[in-house]
């Protein structure tokens, strides 16, 4: 039984943990603000060569202007753009990303501001060196005192902090996202980056429906503003919320049939296991075959107790196993600190699969059973 009950929890927990992978990137994708569209910079030809992504200079400030004021679909319209600086308070320093927003990229990302205010149009006009920090920043520069109202160095750049952001929690992919600055686009870009370009721009649809409109809308005016011909390519690109949690849940979904496929390799070992082990007690109760055979039993009843006592060995092992699933997905939830449910559906396959396994493997056993002679059976010593 302990090769199907290694396989039946091994199933079961790699099952869980591929579940509570996908609903973690979900909940992730979705803290990153819902209905959101992303405009990147695309690749341009020079000289025959593509530059590849983000090698596009076209995107600029008037481009998210011209969104905002000639899309209807959109709700909220924000500049996007970063770079990586160390930040500086006193005797600390911490390396982090350096987001140059607008007003409007609170509501696109779902940003709660716990202590002070966010970036607003004031500061954007003015140019102003104030920032707002998320929470690992807080952690690293400002372990025991509030940070809002001092003044922090972004490289050479002195900054007021006039908020804090609410943690979000790690991200399952990319960089956290609580570990960032962000700052009025103005002053990253002329303060602290010294370009004329947004290497993003961050859009917010009115509804989930509008959505596909929206990124229609938004290629239009830009191949309009960018002056680019049919037969020419865009220069940016347009992607959104709803194409990157798809393509993350099947990146997850690949990961979790893999992981299933993998732990099923344990129950046949385990049914290999209860194979042989129903050999030796047929070899061990020939002469009980040969009885049952001499009072009057058919080779179906052998065959059919041979194969019921496989099945029962492994629907026992499988109902331990799940047990044992139960365990160590808890254990794996905290470890891991992610949802980790066994669903009934992988209960139920995993029974099915290993009751399966009892009847494949103890087929043959039970089939040499049911074939002895019952004269040479009961000769048997």
């Amino acid at each position: 039984m302990l090769g199907i009950i290694i396989g039946v929890a091994a199933v079961i927990t790699m099952l869980a943990l591929g579940t509570g992978a996908q609903s973690k990137v979900t909940s992730s994708i979705a803290s990153m603000g819902t209905n959101t569209i992303t405009v990147s910079a695309g690749s341009v030809t020079q000289g025959g060569v593509r530059t590849g992504a983000f090698g596009s200079t076209a995107l600029t400030v008037d481009d998210c202007i011209a969104l905002k004021e000639g899309v209807a679909e959109l709700s909220a319209v924000s500049q996007f753009t970063h770079n990586t600086a160390q930040v500086i308070y006193q005797e600390q320093n911490w390396s982090t990303a350096i987001v140059g927003i607008s007003p409007d990229y609170q509501s696109i990302k779902n940003w709660i501001v716990t202590n002070g205010r966010f970036i607003n149009d004031e500061d954007v006009r003015g140019c102003q060196k104030v920032c707002v920090l998320g929470d690992t920043v807080v952690q690293e520069l400002f372990p025991n005192s509030d940070p809002v109202g001092q003044s922090v160095r972004v490289g050479r750049t002195p900054m007021k902090v006039v908020g804090v952001l609410q943690a979000k929690g790690e991200a399952s992919f990319g960089p956290s996202q609580d570990d960032t600055v962000l700052v009025p686009y103005t002053t990253a870009m002329r303060r602290l980056f010294h370009i004329t370009n947004v290497r993003n721009i961050q859009c917010s649809a009115v509804s989930e429906s509008k959505v596909d409109t929206a990124v229609e809308a938004i290629s239009d005016i830009l191949r309009q503003r960018h002056r680019l011909s049919e037969k020419d390519d865009d220069d940016f690109t347009v992607r959104t919320q709803a194409e990157l949690a798809q393509m993350m849940s099947e990146s997850t979904q690949t990961f979790t049939y893999l992981l299933g496929g993998i732990a099923s390799v344990s129950l046949m070992v385990g049914g290999i296991g209860i194979m042989n082990i129903m050999l030796v007690s047929v070899t061990e109760r020939i002469r009980e075959i040969g009885i049952r055979m001499a009072l009057g039993a058919r080779s179906s009843d052998i065959l059919r107790q041979f194969l019921v006592e496989a099945m029962m060995l492994s629907l026992m092992g499988g109902a331990v196993g799940v047990g044992c699933a139960w365990v160590m997905t808890n254990m794996g939830s905290r470890m891991f600190q992610m949802t980790m449910t066994i669903s009934s559906s992988s209960v139920l396959l995993a029974f099915l699969f290993s009751a399966g396994v009892g009847i494949f493997f103890g087929l043959y056993p039970a089939v040499s059973a049911s074939q002895m002679d019952p004269i040479d059976a009961l000769r048997h010593e």
